[in-house]
């Protein structure tokens, strides 16, 4: 099969589909070297995607009925753009679909879904020792911000901060 002419399906993610999600997001994990920290729990990730006020979306890219990987992002806001953005937390394809065109697929509909939606721009993270992710995003255009630091507070430091 040629590359050219490959269009994998690349749909939304349903509630059905969580099961799936969660094999998805624990075998990022492990590629990541993550999978030590990867302790969701399924009913609460489908209440989050899929409940009364869904905090993320996923699209799925599929290969004959079989799920060849995900895309997990979500809306932020640019409040010197005045306009709202994407964050596009996961991209991730299983390895014996690799190099076949699904991480294309997902991140192109990604950027689709971001210009549809009028947003002012995509962001997104990837770790430094990840240079096929880092060279993947590149072909696309995109440039690193060397000019911002990530932080982070999670577990008992995000609850036990302090108040004024």
């Amino acid at each position: 099969m040629s590359n050219a002419s490959f269009q994998p399906t690349i749909r939304a993610a349903s509630i059905a589909d969580v099961p799936t999600i969660c094999r998805l997001i624990s075998g990022l994990a492990e590629y990541e070297r993550l999978a030590h920290e990867a302790v969701f729990d399924e009913a609460q990730l489908s209440e989050h995607l899929f409940g009364p006020r869904p905090y993320a979306e996923v699209l799925l890219a599929e290969d004959g009925g079989q799920t060849a990987g995900f895309a997990l992002f979500f809306h932020n806001y640019s409040t010197f753009m005045g306009q709202p953005g994407i964050f596009l937390e996961d991209l991730f394809v299983l390895p014996e679909y690799r190099g076949r065109g699904y991480g294309k697929a997902l991140f192109q509909a990604v950027v689709r879904i971001a210009a549809e939606r009028g947003c002012g721009r995509m962001e997104w993270a990837a770790l430094n020792w990840n240079e096929p992710a880092i060279e993947f995003y590149r072909s696309f255009g995109a440039v690193p911000l060397s000019d911002w630091t990530t932080f982070r507070l999670s577990g008992e430091r995000l609850t036990a901060a302090p108040t004024p």
